[in-house]
């Protein structure tokens, strides 16, 4: 067990630390994930808010979207834990700011990673300039202070830190290269480990960002108790967060199963974030199994990616490695999360051979389910209760997936790093 951290321990940790960032009469900046990471980003924010608001030249929050949808403000005031009574009161001078990662006077470059320091990040994999840009808006404070939690990630081995930078409030040249290089290396080896060679490419893109940098990273329990909080520069935080989120967010299974039947939470609204129902249990999948993701509030594939994944489908890394010529003009990104939701597999005489059957048990039709090539599956005719006390028959039932990484207690070839 790990013990619960108050407010009022909150509380006394920032203090100091606030004050150690020397923020009387600067322009602060907060930036913090959305509605798809479980934490207690509104305590942080209210108690930053209450401890420097009025010493501060400026106090204002910035939504990491990466390429994730844009947050109305009754959103953001919930991601904040605020009413909307108290945004036109208290907190009615903070500016409320969504990242624009697909527009290009919203950003701005900041410089590129030249190719044989690219090389060297990536172990050798890539040999490619990559030009770093950033949210424009974000460098016109002093002080940015990165708020949010710390989970075992698929692209990038553990969130948390500078990856609210890159792909937070970053550009797309950079996002896309990082997470391309995360799938060559596949999900199953990447999270959960780190330091990787994605996060030494996040890390660098952050290096170019000549604003004053400081993180709160947290650590949140199944059970939403906070357990972890961790401050400093985003690389330290970071990497201490991560290593209490080696203990506290993997679960160690003695034998794989045939079927997992993995619910998504509400949070996860669209296929985009649910993919991480398979990217958290695909360790724990038996070659030939299944992974069933059930979700009946999911009713499309991404609002804003939606087009082009119905335009390739999903496919594993091969797929796309075999004929890169077809694909290498794709968003990169997308092509990532594409093999992250299909899992593992290989091609063989020019057919792809995924080492587990996928299914939706969603919102998405059977047709769209057949053009992504994924399974479909009524969600009606599934109980989940149906599927709970039968791990001694290789079904595992995991009723809030995407934040628990599930993993074999001795990892198969293809997972081991």
């Amino acid at each position: 067990m790990f013990p619960v951290i108050s407010a009022e321990d909150v509380r006394a940790r920032l203090v100091p630390f606030l004050e150690s960032l020397d923020l009387n009469g600067k322009k602060l900046l907060l930036v913090v994930p959305d509605a798809t990471r479980t934490a207690p980003v509104g305590l942080m924010f209210q108690t930053v808010f209450d401890l420097v608001g009025e010493r501060v030249a400026s106090l204002d929050v910035m939504i990491a979207l990466g390429t994730h949808p844009p947050m109305s403000e009754e959103h953001i005031c919930q991601r904040l834990e605020i009413s909307l009574d108290e945004r036109r009161g208290q907190y009615k001078s903070v500016g409320f700011l969504n990242h624009e990662w697909d527009n290009p006077d919203a950003l701005q470059t900041l410089g590129t990673i030249p190719s044989d320091e690219i090389r060297e990040l990536s172990g050798g994999l890539f040999e490619m300039d990559v030009p770093v840009s950033f949210n424009k808006k974000a460098l016109g404070y002093d002080q940015i202070l990165i708020i949010g939690p710390t989970f075992p990630h698929e692209v990038v081995g553990f969130s948390g830190g500078n990856k609210y930078l890159f792909p937070g409030i970053g550009g797309p040249e950079i996002l896309n290269f990082f997470h391309w290089l995360g799938a060559v290396t596949t999900n199953a080896r990447i999270i959960g480990h780190g330091p990787t060679t994605v996060r030494r490419v996040v890390d660098r893109a952050a290096s170019f960002v000549p604003v004053a940098k400081a993180a709160i990273c947290m650590v949140v329990t199944p059970k939403k108790e906070l357990v972890g909080l961790f401050v400093g520069t985003p690389e330290e935080a970071w990497k201490e967060a991560a290593d209490l989120s080696n203990q506290v967010h993997i679960v160690r299974k003695p034998q794989p199963f045939h079927t997992v039947l993995s619910c998504a939470p509400l949070m996860y609204d669209d296929l985009w974030v649910g993919g991480k129902c398979m990217y958290k249990l695909e360790p724990v999948v038996a070659d030939g199994g299944e992974l069933i993701i059930y979700a009946p509030h999911i009713t499309e594939v991404s609002p804003v990616h939606g087009a082009l994944i119905e335009k390739i489908g999903y496919h594993t890394r091969d797929y796309f490695l075999s004929q890169w010529d077809r694909f290498k003009d794709e968003p990169w990104g997308v092509l990532a999360h594409s093999t992250h939701v299909r899992g593992v597999g290989k091609m063989e005489n020019g057919v792809e051979k995924p080492r587990v059957r996928v299914t939706l048990a969603t919102g998405i039709s059977p047709k769209v389910c057949e053009k992504i090539a994924l399974g479909y599956r009524d969600p009606a005719t599934i109980n989940p209760q149906d599927f709970a006390n039968r791990e001694d028959e290789g079904v595992l039932l995991v009723e809030r997936a995407g934040e628990m990484l599930y993993r074999l207690e001795e990892e198969p070839d293809w997972a081991r790093v």
